[in-house]
């Protein structure tokens, strides 16, 4: 008998920790994967928006010359100094030149295209370029920026003549005085300027960018012996995997998504791509690792999976010595232990999800940190954790709705939640609004979280926060007094909910006092709750005297007052207290 209790409760306890552990990682994997497809498609609007001011002020150049040409017509030799002036004014131009129907100029020859080149020394060459060997007259920026009747850009090329580099053109029709199409007007901008705005940055360390012409030319990518020389159908063509060929078609077509595709290294990677401009038919895609995406979830699993097993073995153990002891019990007292022992064990899990080692960082000097937690019952919902990443303070405190394990189980998601989603994300609100997304998707049971998240810079002192229906903290410093809060509504229950975050400057010894509902609503014998006043004339004795208020100092006395205020009445709610202070600016050596 002793063995089938000692097996049902390693039983339980194990399905209650691989329940936790789907849990977390159902919601930091789905976490992960929308903060991926943001950096993505931000990426993806950046570079879009980078291309485009430059092609702008390209686009703008060449209209703004196109009049001084159709006027200067009747003097062909002055209009290398109407194209010169257009160079020397735009650095992005390496050459510009016209291109004049055939015989336009009989004195000039069957070809005459003046030319002005920008070299990388700065230095201007002008000359006359049109010539057999160079026959514009059947290049096909040429034939078909006649045929457009307007301004468009070309496929990019090699340009032998002129710049003598790879180029894109953008032409625009000269006119004569009765309207006739007489010549191109074209500016060349080089291919490595967008390489270097393309590579200037990637999401992760192995992703990349490719980036190809309308007609699946590779004009970036990260193999440099494919640019200009293969499509993207010859690259990918060994593929198995047909979703390859349909982004080659969706990239092609103009088209923005992103899907997941196996490579032909044979790993497993993700591929966001949106068109880069409509004229020249450009689209970018941004290629993924997945085991870059996820990594760090991969990590906190090995972590949490010896972490469990350490936690079995020491169950184990403990269910063992509580059925020795309990021998002689009847059957229903020895079913009460057990029970008793599986939720201390759960407290015990649940506690070490938090930090709990005090003073947490003893080698800075600008930050002090202290905190407690009493749960009601053997296990809670409320909770708090803080990390610092980037010299900033990441720190939340949390109440979940309702009581017992249901609550610790919300708690503990909530917990990893924040943890992941805060090793990436800087922006209170933003952390908040993910982990509210991704709670409310799996929010069965109509629980809510109340949560508080501050980010602090340890450098400047500026703390922004964002306050998800919690209590308003406090601020000790010269005064005390309570941090204002915008009305947000707590995490879970809305998905589409925008959360507002807010911002303040805290000064050198202040400190952020947070709490939970359960020291302001406890309550002694006649039912009278403990109250924000005296919480506040509390926070005001210490100040004046100590004269500053240390984290540990505050909790210490907080508790002790709340002590004697309640007396023997019975705790109801869990009690959490977290005190920051902001000692200096800067970390000393």
């Amino acid at each position: 008998m002793k063995s089938k209790y000692s097996v049902a409760i390693i039983v339980t306890v194990v399905v209650l920790l691989q329940l936790i552990s789907t849990i977390q990682f159902m919601f930091a994997n789905k976490g992960i994967r929308e903060e991926v497809v943001h950096r993505a498609e931000t990426e993806l609007r950046v570079k879009n928006l980078e291309i485009q001011k430059v092609m702008v002020a390209v686009e703008t150049a060449i209209s703004n010359t196109v009049w001084a040409t159709e006027r200067m017509l009747d003097q062909p030799d002055s209009l290398y100094s109407v194209i010169r002036r257009m160079v020397e004014q735009n650095s992005t131009i390496v050459g510009a030149g016209l291109m004049f129907n055939a015989d336009y100029y009989p004195q000039k020859g069957h070809w005459f295209e003046p030319y002005v080149a920008q070299r990388s020394d700065g230095t201007i060459e002008e000359a006359q370029i049109g010539s057999a060997s160079h026959n514009y007259l059947e290049a096909e920026f040429f034939q078909n920026g006649i045929r457009a009747g307007r301004g468009r850009w070309s496929e990019p090329y090699f340009d032998d003549a002129g710049a003598k580099m790879m180029l894109c053109t953008y032409t625009i029709p000269v006119h004569d005085s009765k309207g006739e199409t007489v010549a191109l007007l074209g500016a060349d901008v080089s291919l490595d300027w967008l390489s270097s705005v393309i590579n200037a940055s990637n999401i992760y360390p192995s992703s990349y960018n490719v980036v190809i012409s309308r007609t699946g030319r590779v004009l970036v990518g990260p193999d440099d012996s494919h640019i200009m020389h293969s499509t993207i159908q010859e690259i990918t063509a060994s593929a198995e995997d047909t979703t390859t060929q349909f982004i080659n078609r969706q990239m092609m077509s103009g088209q923005s998504g992103h899907n997941n595709i196996l490579g032909i290294d044979g790993q497993k990677k993700s591929v966001f791509y949106a068109p880069l401009d409509a004229e020249t038919g450009w689209s970018m895609a941004v290629v993924c690792n997945d085991k870059d995406i996820y990594s760090s979830l991969r990590e906190v699993c090995i972590y949490l999976t010896l972490l469990m097993l350490a936690g079995m073995a020491l169950l184990g153990y403990i269910v063992y010595r509580t059925a020795r002891s309990a021998r002689s019990l009847r059957e229903t007292t020895a079913e009460k232990e057990r029970m008793g022992s599986e939720l201390r064990i759960a407290r015990d899990i649940q506690e070490s999800m938090l930090p709990k080692t005090f003073p947490p960082y003893p080698e800075r000097n600008d930050v002090d940190i202290f905190a407690s937690l009493v749960p009601a019952k053997e296990v809670g919902g409320d909770l708090y954790d803080f990390h610092i990443r980037d010299e900033k303070l990441f720190f939340c405190i949390g109440d979940v709705s309702g009581k017992g394990v249901p609550a610790s189980l919300v708690m503990a998601v909530t917990r990893s939640l924040f943890r992941s989603i805060s090793t990436h994300e800087d922006q209170p609100e933003a952390i908040i609004s993910i982990m509210n997304e991704s709670m409310t998707d799996m929010n069965e049971s109509d629980m809510f979280v109340t949560l508080f998240v501050g980010v602090l810079d340890l450098a400047t002192g500026q703390l922004r926060y964002c306050n998800a229906g919690h209590e308003e903290p406090l601020l000790i410093g010269k005064g005390v007094g309570l941090l204002p809060t915008n009305d947000n509504i707590p995490v879970g229950l809305m998905p589409s909910w925008s959360y507002e975050g807010q911002e303040v400057l805290i000064y050198e010894g202040t400190t952020i006092f947070l709490y939970t509902d359960g020291l302001t609503e406890a309550e002694d014998s006649t039912h009278t709750q403990f109250g924000r006043q005296r919480m506040v004339k509390t926070a005001q004795h210490a100040l004046r005297d100590n004269g500053s208020c240390n984290p540990e100092t505050i909790i210490a006395l907080q508790t002790e007052v709340l002590q004697r205020f309640v007396g023997n009445a019975e705790q109801s709610d869990d009690l959490t207290m977290l005190a920051i202070r902001y000692n200096i600016i800067g970390n000393e050596d």
